[in-house]
């Protein structure tokens, strides 16, 4: 720790996304920069000045930034492709790490740091935000209740017309590899599942802005029997859902109807006797405990709690690795048209 008492950190990568984290309470409350690294010097240079730190390290080598620093955490804001050179240095140096979505762009990458973390003794997590907020929470604390029996099948709708320009433009399986993640793991925090294997085609629809599989279906078998089945696209126009899906969550007692924003309906069963049986409207209330909201926010104070001797985050590499899984493997069943095991 610095002489303030605060947590040191080196930023890595210094593009738009890192204001986000520099711009953080929770950041700033428990922590200080002390070096920038972008492959773009200029970047760096950029960063630093808007921080207004004077003596801050800026650089293009991660490794000379660290020796300069000695932090005791590296957040990892660089392009996909970097997070595995990034992280594998970072804990090599003695840091902590905490990444931008995805873990990894291979299993193999992923499996790789995920044991380098291990070797270290260090928390190596990801920014997996979309799990942090009020709803999903209070959502997922009413299933574990018991509300509806147990789960037995869960579907959700993903419909953005979404027209970023850039990169996303002209990646391959540009649904799957940059925004399926959070809805895979949102499907596993609300079912409390892990995935064992998955069926998925993604296809690029006629008038698509994109250059390749703006859409995608696919089927998930989970741990304890749930099936969970995913719809999306990027190039919907219009009767969107919002970001973070539309979900039914199907029971052996009743169903949940949940709109991705504060609208959760809930109807169990009420009636013994029928050809359709009587049901009667629950209502899912609205709280939770505090620190597991907040977006963004939820991610670091999570991850700072465990560096300074708290429980490991949910969004630790050795649970997130299962998320991205999910992506790798759909896109794997896409590419061959045949169902992937997710548990090799």
């Amino acid at each position: 720790m610095s002489r303030t008492g605060k947590l040191r950190v080196v930023l890595a990568g210094c593009g738009g996304i890192s204001g986000v984290w520099t711009n953080s309470p929770a950041v700033s409350k428990n922590c200080e920069f002390v070096g920038l690294v972008d492959i773009r010097k200029e970047a760096a240079e950029r960063k630093a000045e808007k921080l207004g730190i004077d003596d801050i390290v800026t650089g293009t080598d991660l490794k000379e930034v660290l020796r300069a620093t000695e932090p005791d955490i590296v957040f990892d804001v660089a392009v996909p492709e970097a997070h595995c050179g990034i992280t594998l240095t970072a804990l090599a140096h003695g840091c902590h790490v905490l990444g931008e979505k995805p873990l990894a762009v291979s299993m193999s990458q992923a499996r790789r740091m995920a044991a380098a973390a291990e070797k270290a003794g260090r928390i190596f997590a990801v920014t997996q935000n979309y799990r942090y907020g009020m709803p999903i929470r209070a959502l997922t604390r009413f299933i574990r209740s018991g509300a509806i029996g147990r789960i037995t099948t869960v579907y959700s709708d993903f419909f953005v017309g979404a027209h970023f320009g850039g990169f996303r433009d002209v990646m391959d399986h540009v649904l799957l590899l940059d925004m399926s993640i959070h809805t895979f793991d949102a499907a596993r925090l609300i079912t409390g599942e892990d995935p064992v294997d998955v069926y998925c085609r993604d296809w690029n629809p006629p008038g698509s802005w994109y250059k390749d599989g703006a859409s995608a279906a696919a089927i998930f078998n989970m741990t304890n029997d749930i099936v969970y089945s995913y719809r999306g696209s990027w190039c919907a126009e219009g009767h969107g859902t919002g970001w973070d899906s539309h979900w039914r969550i199907i029971g052996e007692k009743g169903t949940i109807l949940w709109d991705g924003g504060d609208g959760i309906r809930c109807q169990v069963v009420a009636g013994k006797t029928g050809f359709s049986r009587k049901t009667k409207e629950r209502t899912v209330p609205m709280k939770c405990p505090g620190y597991l909201t907040g977006g963004h926010e939820g991610v670091f104070r999570s991850f700072i709690k465990a560096v300074k001797g708290g429980p490991l985050p949910e969004t630790d590499c050795r649970d997130n690795i299962k998320s991205l899984g999910m992506v790798l493997g759909a896109v794997k069943s896409a590419e061959s048209g045949r169902r992937v095991n997710l548990t090799a």
